[in-house]
């Protein structure tokens, strides 16, 4: 089971600089975003293993564009009703 992390940065611009950085940093792969309060808070969702996540999620953090981001978690072996969740925000963002 691969891990999730998750990063919430103020700012569509700070997401992708978040994503960019956390995709050339370690082994991870994009699942999905959250946009909140007009894409004021954005919340980027990876996934890969636990040290290649954790990795990615630290170093993005460290390097954010807007001072720091609001928050981050690391998910190891996340439980089935939470990896629904995810994959429900996934879904709406292929339609």
């Amino acid at each position: 089971m691969k891990s999730l992390g998750f990063i919430e940065v103020s700012g569509v611009v700070a997401a992708v600089e978040a994503l960019d950085t956390m995709v050339k940093t370690a082994d991870v792969e994009f699942v999905t975003w959250e946009r909140k309060l007009g894409g004021r808070l954005v919340t980027i969702i990876v996934q890969g293993d636990v040290s290649a996540v954790t990795q990615a999620i630290e170093t993005a953090a460290a390097h954010c564009i807007s001072d720091k981001p609001v928050t981050k978690a690391v998910i190891a072996r996340p439980h089935e009703e939470t990896i629904k969740m995810v994959e429900l925000s996934a879904s709406r963002m292929k339609k």
